[in-house]
């Protein structure tokens, strides 16, 4: 039995924050498979782990077309399963991914993440890039990390209101847009929260136009408005749909990302869909 959990991270409700898929492997699996299960949860990202020590596993993630580097919730939600489950006892877990040892610890009702923190470098606009998103008005701040844009706006309003030709967005060469800008009021959607920034992030080349609450976005967004409000403990809300609050601790070259997790479904694979896809 290859059994799927669906976990709702950065919120304390269901129906809420970002939806991951995750499935623990005895050992691991070809890549086909691995791509073909996360086409078939159709989630933002599907994360595979497996075991190689006590406390300590392997993990990939997967969008519905293509693997990525580093992913937020679902690292959060891996974390959620194993101590519901094989890691009762272990107040710490390690995860050996494609951006190096991650360490998630459980803190109460929160889990934190140990993650990198990618700061932005300020850039010129790619061509084409204020179009794709329907801006009129230049941005504040336009920077990029290894992998993705984030471009500070003037208000909340102005980051809620953003609305992407996503045809044009995927075909820049890029992966991902974050937007964001100061929080504006103290109650958002999911309840009375403060937070001092809110964002959106957009990944149409990576499979997922809209994504609802991305933790790796964060160990971007975390340097930028720690340094921009003076505090190295900063909480974000994503503006998506859906909604979630990302709470993010700076220190240096590394990020805290502290968030919530609840389980929504619990399934398991087929036998019919254990072997290699033809």
């Amino acid at each position: 039995m290859v059994a799927i959990v669906q976990v709702d991270s950065f919120t304390d409700r269901p129906f809420a924050g970002n939806p991951a898929a995750v499935c623990v492997l005895d050992q691991p699996r070809d890549d086909a498979w691995l791509q073909a299960v996360a086409a078939e949860m159709n989630l933002s990202e599907t994360a595979f782990l497996w075991p190689r020590e006590p406390g300590a596993y392997d993990l990939r993630w997967f969008t519905p077309t293509v693997e990525v580097s580093l992913c937020g919730h679902a690292t959060l939600a891996s974390a959620h399963v194993l101590w519901e489950g094989r890691e009762t006892g272990a107040d710490t877990l390690r995860f050996a991914t494609r951006s190096g040892e991650l360490r998630a610890r459980r803190e109460g009702t929160w889990i934190t993440l140990d993650f990198p923190a990618t700061p932005a470098r300020p850039i010129e606009p790619p061509t084409g890039l204020l179009e794709a998103l329907g801006l009129t008005e230049p941005p504040h701040f336009i920077g990029r990390n290894d992998d993705d844009l984030l471009l500070e706006l003037d208000s909340e309003a102005a980051v809620r209101a953003v609305a992407p030709d996503f045809g044009r967005l995927g075909a820049l060469d890029l992966r991902g847009v974050m937007v964001t800008a100061r929080a504006e009021a103290t109650t958002q959607p999911g309840g009375a929260k403060e937070a001092d920034f809110v964002s959106r992030f957009f990944c149409p080349s990576g499979g997922v136009d809209e994504d609802p609450v991305t933790g790796s976005a964060h160990c971007t967004l975390g340097p930028h408005w720690a340094e921009r409000v003076g505090r190295d403990e900063v909480t974000g809300y994503q503006a998506s749909t859906r909604g979630g609050f990302v709470r993010v601790r700076v220190r240096g070259d590394r990020v805290d990302l502290i968030g919530q997790t609840i389980t929504v479904l619990r399934a398991e694979l087929a036998d019919g869909a254990l072997a290699p896809p033809r």
